[in-house]
């Protein structure tokens, strides 16, 4: 048996070049066509405490054909730096170390007081009254490039090199269109290859700019609070940082599909009436008090959009193959973020667009040894630890019974829902470390959008233009914005 499963992969291995070494370079055909097709992707249970087993490792968790894109030598080499996103718990250092750091640069309070004035003007540039009526997703997509680059290095826009912005536009295109047999894909994936090195180098010399303070207001980055908080670089190096601005392409780039959606179900004409009224009703409130919650009704109002919308369809984990093999397969899967949102164990009504589900949610802050002897189990499955961070701020970074980490910002506990019922970023130890940035960044659009009376509609217009927003998604320029200001 074993036998014939080798020969059916030998055959299928030499069907794949003989069809594809005519059309593509062989080492793409090699290290990327080959591992797509003899990658083994299996769908996940549905999770029913906030939490994924160290078993399901991170490390390399990226589907094998893609790490072409952050390595040139086409296999992670952490020697040459390595993201927290692919990366096990135990070579993160002591406590999930490597994620408090990533972290560490993303806080609320970073938000409020570095962040928020680039986020804003973002929001205005592309919402602005002059491009109204006029379709809104390739300039989004356009402007995002430049404020990716002003949130991680502080480059201003006007001094972005040309093949940077090209170096991105192609990375981005190929997480779009994703199919790489798709001559798309194949030349925008090579436009990455053929600048990897010297995009690497750039990208550090930034950091030294970051780090020695050659460029206006460094602290309004994320690599400086990076750095800072890095020590000697034994947890994340500045390697490390290069490739986690790299990854981030990945991880980030998932806001044009979040925000598509949102647009989607807020359309004047064919929009998700509930959802419509709740935005209604959510901005007329004192939206951006707590009243004594844990989660304002904005941040209510949006962790719900991600909850039923969930962008990232789930949380992929690597499998290790038992026994060996003349060729090299990979095994992965999906813990799913949707299916696990929608699971009625968890909500008594969970297909029903309501915020107000996140009044009474434990978080992260709450699940204590205590509240985990209350749920049976002998001890918290993870170690409540604290790690004060380096750079000046009264923050340390706690984490739950269940190893989501979290800030506590001058003793005020800065907690996420640590509940399986919301499970757009992911669970425990793993869970995404810009939640809450991104959840303050989503807040800051619905706020432009009530400001300015804004409304969506799509625009009847012919051959719209085809916009690579984000992973997996590819959509036609054809929704538009009207203001009523």
């Amino acid at each position: 048996m074993q036998n014939a499963n080798l020969a059916d992969l030998q055959t299928t291995i030499a069907v794949l070049r003989d069809r594809f070494s005519a059309d593509f370079e062989q080492t793409y055909v090699e290290h990327v066509i080959i591992p797509s097709v003899l990658a083994n992707i299996y769908g996940g249970e549905r999770l029913f405490v906030p939490m994924i087993d160290i078993q399901l490792t991170k490390e390399n968790a990226l589907s094998n054909h893609l790490l072409g894109l952050l390595y040139e030598n086409w296999k992670a080499t952490p020697e040459y730096g390595v993201t927290v996103f692919l990366q096990a718990l135990e070579k993160r250092g002591p406590d999930n170390r490597r994620k408090r750091i990533y972290m560490s640069a993303l806080t609320p309070d970073l938000y409020a007081t570095m962040y928020r004035d680039k986020v804003v003007r973002f929001f205005d540039k592309i919402l602005h009254v002059s491009g109204a009526g006029k379709p809104l997703m390739g300039r989004y997509l356009e402007r995002y490039f430049e404020l990716f680059w002003d949130l991680h290095l502080g480059i201003d826009s006007d001094a972005l090199p040309a093949k940077v912005r090209e170096f991105a536009q192609s990375f981005h295109a190929v997480l779009a269109y994703q199919d790489p047999t798709q001559k798309t894909v194949y030349e925008n994936y090579m436009t990455v290859r053929s600048r990897l090195a010297a995009m690497k180098q750039w990208i550090d010399d930034r950091i030294c700019d970051v780090v020695h303070e050659k460029i206006p207001n460094p602290e309004r980055t994320f690599a400086y609070w990076w750095m800072r908080n890095s020590g000697d670089g034994e947890y994340f190096s500045r390697t490390d940082a290069v490739v986690e601005v790299l990854h981030d392409f990945m991880a980030i780039s998932q806001w044009g599909n979040m925000i598509y959606e949102i647009i989607l179900k807020l359309a004047v004409e064919s929009g998700d009436s509930e959802i419509r009224a709740w935005f209604k009703k959510t901005m007329k409130s004192d939206h951006n008090d707590a009243s004594g919650d844990t989660f304002t009704a904005l941040a209510r109002f949006v962790m719900e959009l991600f909850r039923t919308i969930s962008p990232n369809r789930g949380s992929l984990s690597a499998l290790e193959e038992t026994g060996s093999r003349p060729y090299q397969t990979f095994s992965y899967v999906i813990t799913p973020h949707l299916a696990t949102s929608f699971y009625p164990g968890h909500w008594k009504q969970p297909d029903r667009f309501d915020p107000d589900r996140f009044k009474e949610v434990p978080t992260s802050h709450q699940i204590d040894e205590a509240r985990c002897e209350q749920m049976g189990f002998a001890k918290c499955p993870f170690e409540r630890t604290a790690f004060h961070v380096r750079d000046g701020r009264n923050v340390a970074m706690h984490n739950s019974g269940f190893g989501a980490v979290y800030p506590v910002v001058d003793g005020k506990p800065l907690p996420v829902c640590d509940h399986a019922g919301f499970a757009p970023f992911g669970f425990g130890y793993r869970r995404c470390p810009a939640e809450q940035f991104t959840i303050q960044v989503f807040e800051d659009f619905l706020r432009k959008v009530w400001k300015g009376r804004i409304e969506f509609k799509k625009l009847d217009i012919a051959n719209p233009r085809l916009v690579p927003i984000g992973p997996g998604m590819v959509v036609s320029d054809d929704i538009a914005f009207i203001s009523a200001i």
